[in-house]
């Protein structure tokens, strides 16, 4: 198993996106990027740290490529917005990746000139190397499925919509 790490804007929003693909074990929100110890939601929603809001994506990549993850990342934020993404705005919510390996980066930055040629700007989006990862507070983790309703009032208020995992990403479903 492998573990990368997308800064999306709101982690509530890009996380349930990534549970849907086939060879992702698990999802976990939280915080990446700043140097400050125990970051709080507050704190990072405040802009008062470094961090920027990240979910940390635990994945088998016999079954999934790192790739195929960054495909969906792109598909699930505005990768030319350099304010933040949608109503969330400021230096938490804008985009980045955290890369653990060499693989990594020469693959993000291949996959944003790719981008970048095919609509003629560049994308803001910053690959940067992973430090540490903090989870962030209980109530953050799954909230789509602790908090259906609220959920997609959010999704639909942060100007996003109903986004989903791409059909070809997809776990396969067992009847």
């Amino acid at each position: 198993m492998k573990k990368s790490y997308f800064a999306g804007g709101c982690f509530w929003c890009i996380a349930p996106v990534f549970r849907e693909m086939e060879g992702v074990a698990s999802v976990v929100s939280g915080y990446c990027g700043g140097d400050e110890e125990n970051p709080v939601y507050e704190d990072v929603k405040a802009q008062r740290t470094h961090h920027r809001e990240t979910i940390c994506v635990e994945y088998d990549p016999d079954l999934v490529a790192y790739r195929d993850l960054l495909t969906v990342f792109l598909e699930s934020v505005d990768p030319f917005d350099g304010g933040g993404q949608f109503i969330d705005r400021g230096g938490s919510y804008t985009l980045a990746l955290f890369c653990t390996d060499d693989a990594e980066q020469v693959t993000a930055a291949e996959m944003l000139a790719e981008l970048a040629g095919e609509a003629g700007k560049q994308a803001a989006v910053s690959i940067e190397p992973y430090k540490r990862f903090w989870p962030a507070e209980e109530y953050h983790q799954d909230y789509d499925l602790k908090n259906p309703e609220a959920f997609a009032r959010e999704l639909e208020e942060s100007g996003r919509g109903n986004i989903s995992c791409p059909l070809r990403f997809r776990k396969k479903r067992v009847k």
